[in-house]
């Protein structure tokens, strides 16, 4: 049935908050809240001289079950980083994904780049985790939204409760409507998810066949074709750096890559050979 898999992605965000998981005063710094790098992923992907690779730390997934055994994610991200990722991304989802919250706090404390909180956020307690321990940015995903998954809240309500706390908002689509609704947002970078939630299909042709469907739109005055010049970043289903040089070609600014990295025995390497994909 449609919206199944999409439905219990945000039952489990549901079940994490009723366990607690997001009560984070124990992760933080005793002055407080953990520090952010300060620095911009938007302007980092924009900048940098080869390609702008998000690095994702996630031990488990929906679609392909364990990715790597659990192990000091402080390390993992050290490795990243000296493999020239401008940014991270962490799990903070502990059901089907094996993240933590408390993974997020032990990376924020080890490196200095920007970071994105990720997780199926569906309520305002988790946006006050992420600011507490240190992210930079949260991921809204419009389907959960767009889609009734959720109910009583919404991507602009969410996004604009972030901004008030000095977060940034990745705001991730799956189509070219919602593509659409993103560059009309005020999210500062959008994501093109080639992954269908649904069905956890994965194909890069949808981030060749969404920017052109914005490229068309912009031709026939319906828009710049670029979310207003915003940062775009494909996300899912991006193992190599043929991958990488094939979604630049469609128009993608960064790629954040997770599972083909964090399954490497090399991961410093892993990542210098996609960032060093052009």
């Amino acid at each position: 049935m449609a919206h199944d898999i999409l439905r219990r992605l945000v039952a489990n965000s549901m079940a994490a908050l009723d366990d607690g998981v997001y009560d984070v005063d124990a992760y933080s710094s005793a002055a407080g809240s953990l520090s952010r790098s300060g620095y911009s992923l938007a302007g980092r992907i924009r900048t940098a001289p080869h390609a702008a690779v998000i690095s994702e730390i996630k031990f488990s997934s929906p679609s392909e079950g364990r990715l790597r055994t659990v192990s000091n994610p402080a390390t993992i991200a050290a490795a990243m980083v000296r493999g020239g990722a401008v940014g991270l991304s962490v799990l903070t989802q502990p059901y089907l994904f094996g993240g933590s919250p408390e993974y997020f706090a032990k990376v924020r404390q080890a490196v200095d780049v920007p970071m994105l909180m990720k997780d199926i956020i569906v309520d305002r307690r988790q946006i006050d985790a992420a600011s507490r321990i240190g992210a930079d940015y949260i991921l809204l995903i419009q389907s959960v939204f767009g889609s009734g998954a959720c109910t009583g809240q919404t991507a602009d309500g969410l996004a604009e409760y972030a901004r008030r706390q000095g977060l940034g908002v990745l705001l991730e689509v799956h189509t070219a409507q919602e593509y659409e609704e993103a560059a009309a947002s005020k999210a500062d970078i959008i994501g093109i998810n080639n992954r269908n939630l649904d069905t956890l299909a994965v194909s890069t042709d949808v981030t060749r066949d969404i920017l052109q469907s914005a490229r068309r739109g912009a031709g026939d005055g319906g828009g710049d074709g670029d979310g207003d010049g915003r940062v775009t970043i494909s996300e899912s289903g991006i193992a190599s750096a043929d991958d990488i040089r094939r979604v630049r070609g469609h128009g993608a600014d960064g790629f954040l890559v997770g599972s083909s990295i964090m399954k490497s025995h090399n991961i410093e390497e892993a990542v210098r050979g996609m960032v060093n994909a052009y």
